[in-house]
């Protein structure tokens, strides 16, 4: 009877495969269909209006996995073919604006518009589009519904990007369509600053190259550069009250985050990456302050030269390619309920499920480490808060300064002392994980994704975590990252 059983099931997943198997070349040209798009709204409420739509050049996805197999995103775009009723493309992503909606603004009823745009292979036929979106218990509903005729005269054919744009080859290891494509945009880099883009693109694409499991799969992708410059070099600081001009509108202090920086100019960004084949965007910018952002199948973004831009860049990347959660809980965000109790994240690297028959990496699990793992969590929360209240102490005693009318010289000597004892602190947090008895095991540590309580992640630090001296993703990131790259290379 098991056996029989054994058999039916397998013809049953042998039919399911099929089914899911689009031939591309029924339904689709290797062409490239980009739909921009308006996205309007806040908390409680959002609207899609169409932009333009535009021709581009080869379609840089694998014509074999035309349906995404992963269950990620807040969005998730579609494609039905109107002549065969079929569903022939498909695939998650995140935006800007659904970050947004999650702030105290778009809480209070604040509207906000950002461009957004789905890339799609070109199909031969007229389609439906459907945008859809998850609610707060990971169920998709529909947003947005339009028919396209992609033989429409409006349809936008023209060169991508601007004239004085230069591609930059850097790694070529095959046909696009089977390789992970990675095209890292020059931001806030002037025309005269060629040369240090083409140091910084070999640089980080080196230091991609040197962490696992890229390493080992490093003919599996194709990286290239765009050089699009820039008026000005660097970035919008906006604390500082620094603003450049620079052409994909890169800021610090997104969502009012001192250390978030994205670029949201869409339009500009999507016409200058335009100019080669591209699954993955990644915008690198010219500045030395730590900072950066990664937002799942939408972009990278990280500063070229700060001590810490190593760690920032691959930590971002997973964001950005393989939907990784943050796996830290003790920086400050701006979410309010980002999570809903209850509702298990789809991300890999996060439960809410302390449990060893249930929990997603439970495959990897150490043997003999106990569910959820004791780490010695009370002892780091201490040394983090005394940390902060060294911080904000240190803050006050220089207003203080500052308004008793102290001299320069003294306040310098104040905020050395100030910057000692936040160091000491930080090393004591550095040793606590470096001399940590689990540092290699995987377990079910609770702290994850801005949550003290209630949520866990796999290990007690990586990639994914906030300890920036580690470079290196733990094995289920590394897992769930070489599921998309098979993805898109089709292995």
């Amino acid at each position: 009877m098991k056996t029989i059983l054994s058999v039916i099931l397998f013809f049953i997943s042998l039919l399911t495969a099929a089914q899911n198997k689009i031939p591309f070349n029924l339904y689709f040209l290797d062409q490239t269909l980009r739909i921009d798009y308006f996205h309007t709204g806040n908390a409680k409420s959002e609207e899609i209006t169409t932009d333009k739509l535009y021709a581009e050049g080869s379609w840089a996805g694998n014509p074999e996995n035309c349906i995404q197999p992963f269950e990620l995103g807040i969005y998730k775009v579609s494609v039905e073919d109107l002549e065969y009723k079929r569903l022939i493309y498909s695939k998650g992503y995140t935006t800007l604006f659904a970050e947004y909606q999650t702030t105290e603004a778009a809480l209070s009823g604040i509207k906000r518009t950002f461009h957004e745009s789905v890339l799609i292979p070109y199909p031969k036929r007229p389609f439906r589009l459907i945008i859809e979106k998850r609610d707060r218990y990971n169920k998709l509903s529909p947003l947005f519904i339009k028919v396209i005729d992609p033989s429409d005269y409006s349809i936008i054919k023209q060169k991508a990007g601007f004239s004085n744009d230069v591609v930059v080859p850097m790694v070529r290891n095959g046909d696009p369509h089977n390789k992970v494509d990675i095209v890292i945009l020059a931001e806030g880099y002037q025309a005269e600053e060629i040369h240090k883009f083409k140091i910084d693109l070999e640089n980080y694409s080196r230091i991609f190259y040197s962490v696992e499991p890229y390493k080992s799969r490093a003919s599996q992708f194709n990286i290239q550069g765009i050089f699009a410059p820039s008026e000005e070099s660097g970035t919008d600081e906006p604390r500082q009250h620094i603003f450049k001009s620079t052409r994909f509108g890169s800021t610090f202090n997104y969502f009012d985050l001192d250390r978030y920086c994205l670029a949201d100019d869409n339009k500009n960004i999507r016409d200058a990456a335009a100019k080669v084949p591209y699954d993955i965007i990644v915008v690198m910018v010219n500045r030395e302050r730590y900072g950066g952002g990664g937002i799942y199948n939408w972009q990278t973004v990280f500063t070229a030269r700060s001590e810490k831009s190593d760690y920032v860049f691959l930590h971002e990347f997973g964001h950005a390619f393989a939907g990784l959660a943050d796996e830290y809980f003790s920086s400050p965000v701006t979410y309010v309920d980002f999570y809903t109790e209850g509702v298990e994240p789809l991300e890999a690297n996060i439960t809410s499920l302390p449990d060893k028959n249930n929990v997603k990496w439970k495959t990897y699990l150490s043997p003999g480490i106990s569910v959820p793992t004791d780490w010695g969590k009370a002892t780091y929360d201490s040394l983090v808060n005394l940390r902060t209240q060294s911080y904000i102490e240190g803050e006050k005693k220089i207003s203080e300064l500052r308004k008793s009318g102290a001299s320069e010289q003294s306040l310098e000597i104040a905020r050395e002392d100030i910057r000692k004892k936040i160091n000491f602190i930080s090393q004591r947090i550095d040793d606590f994980y470096e001399n940590h008895p689990l540092k290699d095991k995987v377990g079910v540590f609770e702290g994850a994704n801005y949550m003290s309580e209630g949520m866990y992640r796999p290990t007690l630090m990586s990639l994914m975590h906030g300890f920036e001296k580690t470079l290196s993703y733990d094995v289920v990131n590394e897992q769930e990252i070489i599921k998309m790259i098979k993805y898109y290379t089709g292995e």
